[in-house]
């Protein structure tokens, strides 16, 4: 099949991932079909291959010297080295070969030189940021002053854009191996030993002698991918290597006409997971020229604040509805006491690992090893959350800018954010949050529909009115506007008053739509994003208020009232009355037959307006998320409404006159 992808006028070419299951495979020299446990079994081999060699060749490169001649780009002869990892590791003649006595082809020392290529390649950015911190190490590692942060800023690579929250972290990991060797570490390596090597198969560093992959001719939906794999742990030659063919459903998230690439194989432990890689058409997304944005706000309470606005011809910004909210308080307080479990289960570890090393008690290992795997369930468990959440919010905030035939997306820019002054619990739910995933997703999801998704500067966002950029008292809540909050903003100035968190996503759009010329595209993550905010730009970024509608049609009345019985007739029945029975057991009534809903499950109620009054002084409790429920009865979103609410068209109502 080609590998060319056709580009029509104003599209462009996104490559994506889908997730697949290898579930059976057919070994083509024999015609053996393998179950899923027996292929899973061979994978994992192959698999054991790869990452002995990853893990030796890294253990070999993992020092200053090394990673830095990588990142420079260029030979000793000072030739560009190539894009692949691979192809520069062999340039540079760091090589690697497996066991005594293990045959492998070429194509299994590509994917190891690979893999261990891509890890040396994402330490530069991190022993940069070490050597910068160690560089400029404060008096106090605890509280910088506002120079000693300037002076970081400037000896990281840019610094300037890099979370505070990411500097106090690695200051925190130097102090602590400072504590336990008296002396500052001297470079990264020496501070974090080397990266541990995943169980899997980068099949895109090969090519056709070692797997291929075609989409089925006549089932668009399936394709077959032919690899080759091991008979044995142990290869000894060539003819332990056999071709299997393994058919994959492909998600429907795949279009037909997309080109399929060679996909990375994981060997988890269960069934075979096949990252499937994909290319494909999609609108091209434009920088600036946006007349309708979504602004998104971060919120405290919620999840997610998002509205839409509109940038008239004359210079006027409105906006287009109330807004609406994505609400995960069951969720984040699920991840809460996950997290604290986890907590828990580590200083436990942490304790037999003393015991075991202290007194050499080989009756703790057990133990030290059931926990260690209840370490990885519940750590797997909060990654499970956090991944859901974060595409449950991602599809939401893109329906929303769908629903308003919005063409941009402005994200408030909270990467140096950091949660403080609302108590330790709510604090550490707020830094829990998992905002880079959700912005991620964002630009995923809206990358499918030509949507563009940039940032904004967060600063005054939510303190600033929106309406005439006066500043804001906040306060406890509207029937309490005297005691301090920061749920409900009130503008003196112009009158305003409203949630905080719906205020700000006001200004961001409004920001956003005024500085949308400002918009660049940053060079090491590809996202659109806005740096700074101009005063001039900043005075034009307000939200006119609409005018009330009044009604045109003359409601005079003319004459008399006609009558209206007291009496409606009832509903008529959808289905027969059931039979009598005989003597004195009781009568169903003839009248009125109930049609009404059943009550919704606990916490299902989808359709929640905005919580404006202040909250009950007995406390709250999530009763879902107490009693263990699932995750979507947690996560509650506003619908969109962009338009007057469409009049009742209840059927079998009955008549009323």
């Amino acid at each position: 099949m080609s590998r060319k992808l056709p580009l029509a006028v104003g599209e462009t070419s996104r490559t994506a991932c889908a997730r697949g299951l290898l579930r059976r495979g057919v070994e083509e020299g024999t015609g053996e079909l393998l179950s899923a446990a027996v292929l899973a079994e061979r994978v994992g081999w192959a698999a054991d291959l790869v990452s002995g060699m990853a893990a030796s060749l890294l253990a070999a490169r993992w020092n200053t010297v090394d990673v830095d001649v990588l990142a420079s780009g260029e030979d000793a002869g000072g030739r560009k080295l190539p894009s692949n990892a691979w192809m520069a590791l062999r340039r540079l003649g760091w090589t690697v070969s497996p066991s005594e006595g293990i045959r492998v082809n070429d194509r299994i020392v590509r994917m190891a030189q690979e893999q261990a290529g891509r890890t040396l390649r994402s330490a530069k950015w991190g022993a940069d940021l070490t050597a910068g911190v160690l560089a400029t190490w404060p008096v106090d590692p605890v509280n910088r002053t506002s120079e000693e942060w300037d002076v970081v800023r400037e000896a990281v690579p840019g610094g300037r854009y890099v979370p505070s929250s990411v500097i106090k972290g690695r200051t925190r990991q130097i102090a602590a191996f400072r504590r336990q060797y008296g002396r500052l570490p001297t470079d990264v390596f020496e501070l974090e030993a080397s990266p541990r090597i995943a169980r899997m198969l980068l099949l895109s560093a090969c090519d056709g002698q070692q797997a291929t992959i075609e989409r089925h001719e006549t089932v668009p939906s399936r394709a077959l991918l032919r690899l080759q794999l091991p008979a044995r742990p142990d290869p000894r030659s060539y003819k332990d290597w056999t071709w299997v063919a393994c058919s994959i459903s492909l998600p429907p998230t795949i279009p037909a006409g997309a080109v399929l690439h060679l996909p990375t194989l994981r060997a988890t432990g269960g069934p075979v997971r096949a990252d499937l890689a994909y290319t494909h058409a999609v609108p091209r997304a434009a920088r600036t020229g946006h007349t309708i944005a979504l602004g998104v706000d971060w919120g405290l309470n919620t999840l997610l604040s998002a509205g839409a606005a509109r940038l008239h011809d004359d210079g006027r910004i409105t906006a287009l509805a109330a807004g609406g909210m994505f609400r995960a308080a069951g969720v984040l307080a699920k991840q809460h006491r996950l997290r604290r479990h986890s907590e828990l289960l580590h200083a436990k570890a942490e304790r037999y690992q003393r015991l075991i090393g202290k007194d050499g008690r080989q009756t703790l290992n057990g133990k030290h090893a059931v926990l260690a795997g209840d370490i990885r369930a519940v750590s797997a468990r909060r990654s499970n959350h956090n991944d859901a959440l974060a595409w449950a919010a991602a599809r939401w905030a893109v329906d929303q800018a769908v629903a308003a035939e919005a063409t941009v997306i402005y994200l408030e820019d909270l990467r140096s954010m950091e949660a403080r002054g609302m108590g330790r619990t709510h604090n550490t739910r707020m830094s829990q949050a998992v905002r880079g995933q959700i912005a991620d997703r964002i630009r995923h999801l809206a990358a499918e529909v030509g949507i563009a998704v940039v940032t904004v500067p967060a600063r005054h966002t939510s303190k600033h009115c929106p309406q005439c950029l006066a500043p804001l008292l906040h306060r406890k809540a509207p029937d309490r506007a005297t005691t301090p909050g920061w749920k409900w903003a009130i503008c003196r100035s112009c009158g305003w008053q409203g949630d905080r968190d719906m205020g700000a996503w006001r200004r961001i759009a409004a920001r956003g739509l005024t500085h949308q010329t400002k918009t660049v595209i940053d060079r090491t993550s590809g996202a659109m994003i806005i740096r700074s905010v101009t005063d001039t730009l900043e005075a034009k970024a307000v939200i006119t208020p609409a005018a009330l509608k009044t009604s045109r049609k003359d409601r005079s009345k003319t004459g008399l009232t006609r009558g209206h019985t007291t009496r409606p007739a009832p509903r008529r029945r959808r289905a027969p009355s059931p039979t009598r029975l005989s003597g004195l057991a009781g009568k169903r009534p003839e009248g009125h037959a109930h049609t009404g809903r059943h009550r919704l499950p606990r916490a299902a109620h989808r359709h929640q307006g905005v919580t404006t009054i202040s909250t009950p002084t007995t406390g709250h409790r999530p009763r879902g998320a107490a009693l263990g429920a699932g995750f979507h009865l947690h996560a509650h979103a506003t619908p969109p409404r962009w338009a007057d609410p469409p009049p009742d068209t209840t059927s079998a109502t009955g008549s009323l006159s």
